[in-house]
Formats: C-alpha cells, sequence, structure tokens
C-alpha cells in the first residue's frame, strides 16, 4: 500500500515506457485524455441517473499517475507541486482573490 506521494511517484515513474524524447509531451497528451474518461464517467452519471464512484477514482488513478510523470519529467516531485498549488490557493484566498479567472489573481 502506498502511503506517501513521494513513494507513489517513485513506484509509478518505473512505469513509464515513452521515450525520453517525447518526456513533458507524451504524459501530458495522456493526462488530457484521461481527464476526458473522467468526465465521461460523470457524464454517465447525468444521463444514467447512477454514479459509480470506484469507476472514477480508477480513471482518478490514471490522471494522478501522467499528472505524477510530468512532475517527474520537470524535475519536481508531488510534495513540491501540492504545496506549491496550496501556497497559491492560500494566497489567493489571503488577498479575497479565489472567485474570479486568470492564472496571476
Amino acid at each position: 500500500m502506498i502511503t506517501s506521494f513521494r513513494e507513489y511517484q517513485n513506484k509509478a515513474v518505473s512505469f513509464a515506457v515513452y521515450p525520453a524524447t517525447h518526456k513533458v509531451l507524451y504524459p501530458t497528451l495522456g493526462l488530457c485524455g484521461e481527464a476526458g474518461e473522467v468526465a465521461e464517467k460523470v457524464k454517465k452519471q447525468v444521463r444514467d441517473g447512477v454514479f459509480q464512484r470506484h469507476e472514477v477514482a480508477k480513471e482518478l488513478g490514471d490522471v494522478l499517475w501522467y499528472l505524477t510523470n510530468i512532475a517527474s519529467d520537470i524535475g519536481y516531485n508531488l510534495n513540491e507541486i501540492a504545496n506549491l498549488n496550496i501556497e497559491k490557493l492560500t494566497s489567493r484566498q489571503e488577498r479575497d482573490a479565489i472567485k474570479g479567472s486568470g492564472d496571476n489573481r
């Protein structure tokens, strides 16, 4: 059982089989595809009225795998990515800028 981002990242990157010439590109395209699969599962909930929580969770795992490999390819670990995100959100909250649009609000 995985108990930390670091442990997950170390294991997840061992499954990466794409060429070094396609670092960042390959997992970014995969991330887009897997995010679409999450959306498809949620869309089917709207259509069928049944939410398949476990199926969504499995697709989120694929999203996490691709995200992890992008982070590794650009030289970050998931702890750093998580901390950068919390810092950004905290700053927005402190400036009352959570709502709205734009990357640098």
